[in-house]
């Protein structure tokens, strides 16, 4: 029987920090590991150009800074496709083809894009046509490698969707070649970590996050100043475990899960500071941190071993995508040469 197979991955647009760590990365080497997979995790860096395409040089840095990233917790390259979208000219191709069915009414309608269109702060006419069109290449991204499962965050249902009527509307009107994908989606506040201000989602952009790469005084100095229950001035104060940031971390790190319904109790009658908390947390954060921090020191002073990893997950995916287009071509029948 053969493995389901997996699509996911990550725009190189600066360092991973703990929201992809608990939204992505972790559960990545958990699916790994099971051996029941096939997986290809992509480094979008032709979609991180369509918002940053005047400043090329921080993506071109970036594939590399996540690509230790990618290591250093874990993720295997003898046993996962490690890949660089830009390598797979392929992609291309496909999105010219789905693009044609595809309206611009519809892709206007995306949630996901119309939000993200809001926070990059485009405005009207400003936003780049490789932006306005890139859940046509995520689709492209997805087909080509004829993934069953893609594991996304809950925000990008929309481009998922969008990806599933672009399958449904080729094989309507070519025949049965793509297959249609179904969504992993994270479970609880793993999906959506706020940042250490508690005001949003953790984000580069934001400069709320606590980066996998960060040094142990850097990530203490980030915990000690998190957001916790502003009513909560006096230790013994009663205090609001919800959306209080601080517990939010214990909740996806801690281990003593018995322990941590102790402190939410404590604090809730009073009389268990922040300061405290904020220690605990800072120990809990460092033993998770330290062994990736090791492994990420070391791969700094391995470059060729990291573009190794690249090039030949790019051949095994360039391979795999190639296939795929071929059938689409065939399909369409624009495939004019083929047995001559």
């Amino acid at each position: 029987m053969s493995k389901k197979r997996i699509l996911t991955g990550d725009r190189p647009t600066g360092k991973l920090h703990l929201g992809h760590y608990t939204g992505s990365l972790r559960n990545r080497v958990a699916l790994q590991n099971t051996g029941e997979y096939d997986m290809y995790i992509m480094i979008a860096d032709q979609q991180a150009l369509t918002d940053n395409a005047k400043d090329p040089q921080k993506i071109i840095n970036s594939v590399m800074e996540v690509t230790m990233d990618y290591l250093s917790v874990g993720l295997d390259p003898e046993k996962v496709n490690i890949f660089i979208q830009s390598q797979i000219p392929e992609l291309s191709e496909l999105t010219a083809y789905y693009l044609n069915l595809v309206s611009v009414a519809r892709l206007q309608r995306n949630p996901t894009v119309k939000e993200e269109i809001k926070q990059k702060s485009f405005g009207g006419e400003g936003v780049p046509a490789g932006f306005f069109v890139y859940p046509v290449s995520q689709a492209a991204d997805i087909t080509a490698f004829k993934a069953d499962l893609v594991p996304v965050g809950n925000d990008q249902k929309p481009m998922l969707e969008q990806a599933r009527e672009v399958v449904r509307s080729f094989n309507n009107t070519y025949g049965e070649v793509l297959v249609e994908p179904e969504g992993m989606y994270p479970e609880g506040i793993e999906g959506r970590m706020p940042g250490i201000d508690g005001k949003a989602k953790m984000s580069k952009s934001l400069g709320n996050a606590i980066y996998l790469s960060d040094d142990e005084e850097t990530v203490k100095k980030k915990v000690m100043s998190m957001y916790t229950d502003p009513n909560h001035i006096r230790v013994e104060d009663p205090g609001n475990v919800e959306n209080n940031t601080v517990f939010t971390y214990l909740d996806a790190f801690y281990k003593d899960k018995e322990h941590l319904e102790e402190l939410k109790a404590h604090y809730r009658r009073g009389g268990l500071g922040d300061v405290k908390l904020k220690r605990l947390l800072i120990k809990v954060l460092e033993e998770e941190l330290a062994p990736i921090r090791a492994r990420r020191k070391e791969l700094e002073e391995n470059k060729e071993y990291l573009y190794e990893v690249l090039r030949k997950g790019s051949e095994n995916a360039r391979k795999v995508a190639a296939q795929t287009l071929s059938e689409v071509r065939e399909a369409m029948g624009i495939e004019y040469f083929k047995g001559l």
